[in-house]
Parts: structure tokens; sequence; C-alpha cells
């Protein structure tokens, strides 16, 4: 246990140390987040290529604790060097969203060139389910789809930090309980490297971490739970990165629907986030943020817990948690609505 907490805190203290020097290249290169619409909560300049503090944090302490000949660690390791490259490029010149996509698919491409896809997941009436074909444009998705998830929840300081922290420090645990120490270290480093960029990040944020960072930890959690998942080949193991990452898969989830029935473009950025909601009916900036903070930890107890029980018990849980988010979000709109109709009184 000592070697991952051991990783868990160089990560962390090389992130702190290292976002420093990241903030001033920021401001050297043109990396910086002008508010330009209502839509954003800042009202000045800020840095935001924070994600590669994140990223270097990472990297180093895993070149030092990780076996560096095994296939899927070579495979992490580039395939997110890819997605950090798009992500610099991006937060420096805003990329369309056509050129994110394509880095993105590539990144994912390099997993599965390393032996990383989705091959099999458990029915959960009995068996298993072989993909086949299926498993290349399976993990083109899950990957693409989870490296996006923390992009579009990064609306406040320290929102998607502090998820991706909770979400990885929840599958460290689950990979220990599976007895999968490798994905346990990597998970520990990722939620090391999230956590000490979080004081700079953290209302009031000095820097954000871009799309850098939202994608590359995006794609590290993806591209471990499709690892955890191959190696334990359970259900649980599919559904545990799932219920920890709830709360963005949620979000976008509800983004993309939200946008589909009012005709607009699925990738058009808008005020309709559970973020956004929940200042709408009053809360500060801190308060939305800790109170995901909240729904994130308690998915991450279910998700620790699920691991050491079963399909049965996992299925009516998600179940309960997905009816409670959507109980939620259907009185945060009512609420927001009943406020607008007394405003426009």
């Amino acid at each position: 246990m000592q070697h991952y907490i051991y990783g868990f805190l160089m990560s962390m203290v090389l992130a702190y140390l290292v976002t420093p020097f990241v903030m001033k290249l920021s401001w050297k290169i043109g990396a910086i987040d002008v508010p330009t619409d209502t839509r954003r909560v800042h009202k000045k300049p800020m840095p935001r290529l924070g994600g590669l503090a994140i990223y270097i944090s990472f990297v180093v302490v895993g070149l030092i604790t990780l076996p560096l000949n095994l296939p899927y660690v070579q495979g992490i390791f580039l395939g997110a060097t890819i997605i950090v490259i798009v992500g610099i490029l991006d937060d420096i010149y805003d990329l369309p969203a056509k050129v994110k996509l394509l880095g993105q698919i590539a990144a994912a491409v390099v997993l599965l060139l390393f032996g990383i896809k989705v091959q099999l997941i458990t029915n959960p009436l009995g068996g298993m389910i072989l993909l086949g074909k299926l498993a290349i444009p399976a993990t083109l998705f899950w990957v693409v789809g989870i490296t996006n998830t923390l992009n579009f929840i990064d609306g406040l300081d320290g929102l998607a930090a502090g998820i991706a922290g909770i979400a990885a420090f929840t599958m460290m645990l689950v990979n220990l309980s599976l007895e999968q120490a490798n994905g346990a270290l990597i998970m520990a480093l990722l939620a090391g490297a999230a956590i000490g960029f979080l004081p700079y990040n953290f209302n009031p944020a000095k820097i954000f971490m871009g799309d850098t960072g939202a994608m590359f930890l995006g794609f590290v959690l993806a591209a471990q739970a499709i690892e955890g998942a191959v190696k334990s080949a359970t259900a649980i193991a599919l559904i545990v990165p799932i219920l920890a990452l709830g709360l963005p898969i949620f979000d976008t989830a509800y983004a993309i629907l939200r946008r589909f029935v009012n005709g607009k473009p699925l990738m058009q950025a808008d005020k309709g986030h559970v973020h956004h909601r929940l200042m709408a009916i009053g809360l500060s900036q801190k308060q939305a943020v800790l109170y995901m903070y909240v729904i994130s930890i308690s998915l991450g107890i279910c998700s620790v817990v699920l691991a050491m029980i079963g399909i049965k018990q996992a299925a009516a849980v998600f179940a309960l948690v997905i009816f409670m988010l959507l109980v939620s979000v259907r009185y945060i709109n009512i609420t927001v609505e009943a406020k607008k109709s007394t405003h426009g009184m």
C-alpha cells in the first residue's frame, strides 16, 4: 500500500510545484482564455494550460514507478501524449471541433494498436458477450466519449480537476480490490496530479486546466477503465468507471439530448449544464462545485461497494442513482424556470 501512497504524494507534490511555471509559460505563448460571452463565469483573461502541469507530473512519476515494458502502459503514455499535444494546440489556437475529434480518435487508435480494447462484456442474464469486430468501434466510442465528458463539465473553478481526482481515487481502490496493481498505481498517479493542481484551480482560480487537462484526464480514465474491465472480465469492472464518472457522463448525455431536442448543434456550448443550473438557483461557484463533489464522492463510494458485491445489486443501485440524478435535474429546472418567471413579473 505504501507504493501507491508514495506515488500519489509524489505526483501531487510535483503537480503543485510545476503549475506556477506552467502559468508563466501560458502567458508567454498566448494560451489564454479571454471571456467573450456571457456563458463564461470568469470575467478576466486567465492562463489555461494547467493540464500540462498535470501531464508532466503524471508522466515523470510514472516513468519512475511504472513497469514501462508493459504494452498497455506504453499505449496509455503514447496516446495521452497525442491528446496533450492536441490540447496544447487548442488552448493556444482554438482548434475546430473536427480537428480535436480527429486527435482524440488518433489517441484511441493508439490504444487499439497496443491491445487496449473493449473485447467483451458480461451478459447480465449469464455468460459473456464477445464483441468481435465491434470491439474497435466500441473502444473508439468509449474513449472519445469519456475524453469529452470532462471537457464538457469543465465550466467552474476546480470542478473538472476535483471530479477527475475523485474518480481516479475511486478507480484506484477498485483496482486494488481486483488485485490490479499497475492499474491502481496509474490511478493513484492521476489522482495525485489532479489534486496537486487543484489549489491553483479552485475558486478563485489562478489558472485553468484547459482542453489539455480535461482531455488528458478523461483519456487516461477511459483507457484504464478498459484495461481493468479486460483483466477482470466482469460487468462490475465496466459499471464502476461509469458510476465513478457518473456526474460528467450524465451531464454530457443530458446536454446532447437537450441540444438535439432544441435543434441546436451538439457541440454548441450553452448554459444548461448542471453547474450553470445550480448557480442559476442562487449557489455560488464554490457552493456549486462542492455540491457536485459530494455527488461524485457518493457515486464513488457506491462504486467501491459495488465492486465487492455482484451484478444484480449493481444494476439496482445504478438504476437508483440515475433516477436520483434525473429527479435532481428536474427539480433544478423547475426552480430555474420559477425564478425566471418571478423576475419576469
